[in-house]
């Protein structure tokens, strides 16, 4: 795997035994003790990611509101200095070219945290839509990114964190320059887990000794490094998608269920505000809801579902959820088929089992 690219924690991964798998042109460990461990631990007390691989480009020069407003599909003028706004950006038809992060620093400054294989691609798409006096850098090198999430995250991070009080950080909320063991970082509300926890920036050089240092902080706490695997289940459970699976440049931010972060009524035009509009008042054709599978089998991603004998969509993510202990997935499908406790069946090895309409998300947590 030596053409792969390795983020500034590579080496830190053999200090736990870490599995590293090919991620998207990425080395990155699938796993230290166990998937379904570590979920647990993130579910129960807390887990330390890294996610070094995520892109960062900065948006800075006056007219720079003006521009996101046309590039991403929610309201960035709601935003204000020390906020963080999840988004969509699309394609004229509606296609998502990505699902983001918006944080704004200062007035017309702001920093987008993307997903690492769109990183190219949406500097390309964002360049090729500039406008005059608005300057756009991929300074995704410059930083390392860890998160510490579970109900446990601000209790083991205070420990380590001078002068700043990290329960004023609110949801989807940021402070810049929070010094941890001496470390400059960026500290945000903010995760892919479903549990509290934060999302820690800071430059590239210091991403080690933060890691270590956190890990030693959580040692009576039962935090542990997380990798890959138990991230995904995490968000699955979350109902929170993962981009190339419920987003795609084929699906909308509206079929995938996220269309609170759409606003067709903001005063700026935006790409693909037509037709995710019309979408958002009278429903979009596909629709991704959550099944439970009443045969026996796990429904996996690209599995067809059907409805008798017409295939009605096929299945997005599905496993075994480490919290429930079921087979259940995620599916996208004809609207019309998509009411609660819907059966359908799905096309596991050449056989359709049986599977039935349920509530989503999987999980949610009900702590503080």
């Amino acid at each position: 795997m030596s053409n792969l690219k390795r983020t500034p924690l590579f080496e830190v991964y053999s200090e736990h035994g870490g599995k590293t798998i090919d991620f998207g042109g990425w080395e990155l460990p699938v796993q230290f003790t166990g998937i379904k461990d570590e979920h647990e631990a993130v579910r129960t007390r807390g887990g330390l990611f890294d996610v070094s691989h995520m892109g960062e480009i900065e948006v800075k020069g006056f007219g720079s509101l003006s521009y996101l407003q046309k590039m991403l599909t929610n309201d960035v003028a709601k935003l204000k200095q020390g906020g963080a706004l999840y988004t969509a950006m699309c394609y004229e038809n509606g296609g998502t070219v990505d699902d983001l992060i918006v944080y704004q620093k200062a007035e017309e400054d702001y920093l987008l945290v993307v997903n690492a294989a769109n990183i190219e691609k949406d500097f390309n798409w964002l360049q090729a839509n500039g406008m005059e006096g608005v300057s756009i850098n991929n300074v995704s090198n410059d930083y390392a990114q860890l998160a510490l999430q579970g109900p446990r995250a601000e209790k083991v991070l205070q420990k380590i964190t001078d002068q700043t009080d990290l329960s004023t950080i609110g949801f989807f909320k940021f402070k810049e320059d929070v010094h941890i063991h001496n470390i400059s970082t960026m500290v945000s509300r903010t995760g892919y887990t479903g549990e509290d926890g934060f999302e820690i920036y800071c430059r590239s050089e210091d991403g080690p000794a933060l890691w270590r240092k956190i890990l030693e902080a959580g040692k009576d706490d039962g935090i542990q490094p997380i990798g890959l695997g138990a991230r995904d289940t995490l968000r699955f459970e979350a109902k929170l998608p993962l981009y190339g699976q419920e987003l795609s440049p084929d699906i909308t931010p509206i079929e995938a269920g996220i269309g609170f972060a759409v606003k067709p009524d903001k005063a700026s035009d935006f790409f693909g505000k037509a037709v995710l509009a019309e979408q958002k008042e009278k429903g979009a054709p596909r629709k991704l809801v959550g099944i439970e599978m009443i045969d026996r089998g796990i429904p996996r991603y690209g599995y067809k579902v059907y409805n008798g004998e017409k295939l009605i969509g096929e299945v997005t993510t599905g496993t075994q959820s480490p919290t429930l202990n079921k087979n259940v997935g995620l599916v996208l499908i004809d609207k019309n088929h998509s009411s609660l406790s819907t059966e359908v069946e799905v096309e596991i090895r050449s056989k359709r089992l049986k599977a039935i309409v349920i509530q989503t998300p999987f999980y949610k947590n009900t702590r503080k």
